[in-house]
């Protein structure tokens, strides 16, 4: 089926954008950037109870992670959990600081993450080239300029896309892969 020209020209504008850029104020990257995490499934969000920090669940093919979104540092790690996500909620036991929480989880199984936050902004998930995704974050209408309105921000050419989205504050921008977490944090 041919494309219409208006979406041949949205197509050639994002596959023209072939550089990663940083997102702009006030994000930035969290710790490195990528997190390690071979074999990762999927991921869920919660709220640290003393800090307020967001945290990151992985769930992954060797257990369960928790890390702190905006140091990225690993609080907890279960090698062996009870359970992976279930049920129609996509849930999960929490793990450290959280325990006492079932999380939703978004990746292999189904479900998803936020696409917006307040302040405007908001991210879109496309693949000009499938199977590789490209992550936009955008802060208005993603048809202006790359750069300015919309950020090519994620290009997964190496693992498969698992996740990508908002924490439900709005602080945190996540993209999961097969292989990797890569995190982004705002005040």
């Amino acid at each position: 089926m041919a494309l219409t020209p208006y979406q041949q020209q949205l197509h050639d504008r994002v596959v023209s954008a072939t550089e990663v850029v940083a997102p702009p104020a006030p994000w930035r990257p969290v710790g490195s950037g990528v997190i390690a995490v071979g074999g990762l499934l999927g991921i869920g969000f919660a709220v640290h109870p003393e800090t307020g920090h967001d945290l990151v669940l992985t769930v992954s093919s060797t257990g369960h992670g928790l890390f702190d979104a905006v140091t990225g540092e690993k609080l907890e790690r279960d090698y062996d959990p009870e359970e992976d996500p279930d049920g129609p909620d996509l849930c999960c036991p929490g793990i450290g600081p959280v325990a006492d929480v079932r999380i939703p989880v978004a990746g292999l199984w189904g479900g998803g993450l936020h696409t917006g936050a307040d302040g405007g902004w908001g991210i879109e998930v496309i693949s000009p080239e499938w199977p590789m995704h490209r992550v936009l974050l955008t802060s208005g209408p993603w048809t202006g300029e790359h750069g300015k309105a919309w950020h090519h921000v994620f290009h997964s050419s190496w693992s498969e896309l698992r996740a990508a989205g908002f924490s439900p504050t709005g602080r945190t921008l996540a993209v999961a892969t097969s292989s990797d977490l890569t995190l982004w944090t705002r005040p």
